[in-house]
């Protein structure tokens, strides 16, 4: 399904949890009717506190707080902070409880990875930030590098409607009938900027490959400059061509990514790609400062994304996602500064002298990777050159 873009939006670019956090509480804070949290990790630390804190508040003083977290992103919660949160009157539900942890299974890998919030049908988050605090504790600063969006105007309409729509499907699925939805709040969708940008989600329906054609129709009108910054980068081969093809016409394509192991199996399967990139003329930086969550991209200065899909199959393939696109020069502008600052301050590129020189066992390594990765998914029931 093609993205709707919508004019008349204000957007305000958060970057990191020192932004992100604030505002969330305050506008949990300055709820009066509901508010909708949807999170893959709450985890119990001073954020997820500060965070929980806010929502009980807001219940308590008769705010119909609704809180939707993923049962294997949040394992802990249910024992941790969940209690707290429903004995202050939150509503709370878990997408697909995390039941035999150990055990492989197709639908373990199909989480709830989206980040969103909605206040009265006033103003949202889309994003990728977690309820989590974003300090490194081994290395204090700088936070974990990530991103979200605050929104007002015409795009809360379809975000408040999917926030409602999947929060019905939660609870029929588990037969929580006291948890169904009263009829909907108003929403205040009348302009309030001079931004156009859409709302576009992944899922297992309507709505499979919306995120990916989404980047895939921007990546093929770029004829500038293509930046993309992404925590967990594994194309598919329609989006790897599309990149070389890119570079292969004169577009400068640049990639910033993780360069810190978070996880072991991600990292290395990524790097099975960087000779085939580097040779085509694409830049790659790693990112080092901290570990790098952003799901971001901005094309020709003038259209860009935040959300919280990864360019990788779990998240193109698997996950419920979503990303907010903006056709907004300021916008754009803004974040490709903030990525530039950190490439430049946090980052090291990665030249096809340095990968070459990489041992070999590393290389092996990175190609073992990722055939286990493209087992993983092929296990899942996904197969081809997505």
């Amino acid at each position: 399904m093609k993205a709707e873009f919508l004019p008349g939006n204000a957007l305000e670019l958060l970057e990191t949890g020192r932004d992100f956090f604030p505002a969330l509480i305050a506008a949990i804070d300055a709820a009066q009717r509901e508010f909708h949290l949807e999170t893959y990790i709450f985890e119990d630390d001073a954020s997820g506190r500060a965070v929980a804190a806010a929502l009980c508040r807001a219940a308590q003083r008769g705010v119909a707080v609704r809180v939707l977290a993923d049962g294997f992103g949040a394992a802990h919660f249910s024992a941790t902070l969940r209690p707290q949160l429903e004995a202050a009157g939150v509503k709370v539900l878990i997408y697909r409880p995390e039941i035999a942890r150990f055990r492989l299974r197709r639908h373990r890998l199909r989480r709830l990875h989206r980040k969103l919030a909605v206040a009265d049908g006033r103003c949202a988050f889309v994003g990728g930030i977690n309820i989590v605090d974003d300090i490194d504790a081994a290395r204090p600063a700088p936070p974990r590098f990530d991103y979200a969006v605050r929104i007002e105007g015409p795009l809360l309409a379809p975000i408040h409607a999917s926030v409602r729509r999947l929060w019905t499907l939660v609870a029929w699925a588990g037969l929580r009938r006291r948890l169904r939805l009263p009829a909907a709040s108003p929403v205040t969708a009348e302009p309030r900027g001079s931004t156009r940008a859409a709302f576009v989600i992944r899922d297992n329906l309507r709505h499979r490959r919306d995120i990916e054609e989404a980047y895939l129709e921007a990546i093929d009108r770029a004829r500038g400059e293509i930046l993309i910054a992404n925590a967990y980068f594994l194309p598919g081969g329609r989006f790897r061509q599309a990149l070389l093809g890119a570079a292969a016409r004169g577009v400068r394509v640049t990639v910033l990514l993780q360069g810190r192991v978070e996880y072991a199996l991600q990292h290395y399967a990524t790097q099975s790609l960087y000779d085939i990139l580097l040779r085509a003329g694409i830049r790659i930086f790693e990112y080092h400062s901290s570990f790098l969550h952003a799901k971001v991209a901005v094309i020709d200065c003038c259209w860009a994304t935040v959300g919280s899909s990864n360019i990788d199959p779990f998240s193109l393939l698997l996950a419920r996602e979503a990303n907010v696109f903006v056709d907004d020069k300021e916008f754009a502008a803004g974040l490709r500064a903030s990525l530039e600052a950190a490439m430049r301050e946090g980052a090291r590129e990665l030249r096809c002298e340095d990968w070459r020189r990489k041992p070999w066992l590393q290389r092996l390594a990175s190609r073992l990777a990722y055939g286990l990765v493209r087992l993983m998914i092929g296990i899942a029931g996904f197969g081809g050159k997505h």
